[in-house]
């Protein structure tokens, strides 16, 4: 079985219940979600013209491989009415994988763990709640660490 960290977002419509839509389609067609953190809003992350997003992260086991979740995560996004236009524009999901196992991947449409990680309080604090001690396998520093040195300035509020 493999363990995958993933980050749900979204800031059009109901995004709470397009959060809880998104983990039931996860836990139908991925695996059992075995842990959840709790929901936070936090302004846009690059285009901050736009509504907040509520943020959450889940941990998921898994018997597919990173690129098999991946094109299903991508299914799920599709089916859920996830248009990808220009980046980071606005979104009814986004589902990204921060972790797999502790896996270093980079190929071209798939980069685990997710490159931006460090550098993002909206993932960061989620994911701190969840798994503080969590080491990243590329940068060698647990989540915990990486959250008290990240350049981020974000406010990220508990929902």
């Amino acid at each position: 079985m493999n363990n995958t960290y993933l980050l749900l977002g979204s800031n059009m419509g109901n995004s709470k219940g397009s959060l809880s839509k998104a983990v039931v389609q996860i836990e139908k067609q991925i695996g059992k979600v075995i842990r959840q953190s709790g929901l936070y809003s936090t302004a846009a992350w690059g285009n901050t013209k736009q509504p907040d997003f509520l943020n959450q992260v889940i941990i998921v086991e898994t018997k597919l491989s990173a690129l098999q979740t991946m094109q299903t995560i991508l299914s799920i996004e599709k089916k859920m009415g996830r248009i990808r236009t220009v980046k980071n524009a606005p979104r009814v999901i986004d589902i990204d994988i921060l972790f797999f196992n502790k896996e270093i991947i980079e190929q071209e449409h798939l980069c685990i763990p997710h490159p931006q990680i460090q550098n993002r309080r909206f993932v960061l604090v989620p994911l701190n709640q969840l798994s503080p001690n969590l080491k990243h396998p590329g940068l060698n520093k647990t989540v915990h660490q990486l959250l008290i040195n990240c350049p981020d300035r974000l406010n990220v509020k508990k929902f």
